[in-house]
């Protein structure tokens, strides 16, 4: 029997895991079999403790991904529709909570939950050639995976309703101007770009930068005076580690720190 091909791919090298968005044929789609795929390399990233950052990346030409598969949505009732938003949901979710750093590498087309996983990285590098829309409105439907959520907290509740009520289509620097991306750079240069970020992340101490993701995401999920209290349980947690000592002791030996993962 034919082993079935992977479309998601990941390899892990000096503290970086790359993982690769690899159906370019189907400009990655994500039907319920490819969202299992990424669910269970997604297991294989919380396993790997020497994991610092992840890096996202498409194999397609064309672009990103296309976002969820139309044709076996137009198949669902509302039943088996909600067991496909819940697993969209647990991907975008477990980026956001599960893993270290995600810097994603967004290029050409970014459609749909293509935004809406691209929203729960941490990092957002576009290329020159990206076009970004949650256009489900167009199809009868709204935005499953997170859209209406995430969307919202990161450029704002004006622009995200007219991204999904309108289905409008933004260039990169449109999304750099609304605060969708971090940064925009020429095509060519964009693995490259990313490839710096993650670098400079796997330099850091693993423990404080999930300590960091963690305490930057309670700013929007617990209130304010919880938040504060949450940061400073974490910053706290961090005293009497390895890397607390090494880092500080570097610091003012004035060289560079050897983390321990």
């Amino acid at each position: 029997m034919k082993k079935k091909r992977r479309r998601i791919k990941a390899e892990t090298n000096d503290g970086i895991a790359t993982v690769v968005l690899d159906n370019p044929e189907r400009m990655n789609i994500f039907d319920s079999s490819v969202l299992k795929e990424f669910d269970s390399v997604i297991d294989g990233l919380v396993e790997n403790e020497t994991v610092k950052v992840v890096l996202l990346k498409s194999n397609s030409s064309k672009g990103f991904t296309a976002g969820a598969d139309i044709t076996e949505m137009a198949t669902y009732d509302s039943e088996e529709a909600r067991k496909f938003s819940e697993m969209g949901h647990r991907i975008a979710r477990r980026l956001e909570k599960d893993l270290p750093p995600v810097v994603v590498a967004l290029k050409g087309y970014v459609l749909g939950g293509g935004v809406e996983f691209a929203c729960a990285c941490d990092i957002r590098i576009a290329s020159e050639d990206c076009v970004f829309s949650q256009p489900e409105i167009n199809i009868g439907v709204i935005p499953g995976w997170g859209g209406t959520q995430r969307l919202a907290r990161i450029v704002g509740i004006a622009k995200a309703r007219e991204m999904i009520f309108m289905g409008v289509k933004l260039d990169a620097h449109q999304a750099l101007e609304i605060g969708l991306v971090n940064q925009v750079v020429p095509k060519e240069e964009l693995d490259s770009v990313v490839q710096t970020y993650a670098e400079e992340l796997s330099s850091k101490s693993r423990q404080a930068l999930m300590a960091a993701k963690r305490s930057i995401r309670m700013s929007l999920e617990m209130g304010y005076e919880d938040g504060l209290g949450y940061e400073t349980k974490e910053w706290a947690s961090l005293f009497g580690t390895h890397d607390q000592k090494e880092g500080m002791k570097a610091f003012l030996e004035k060289r560079k720190p050897e983390f321990e993962n």
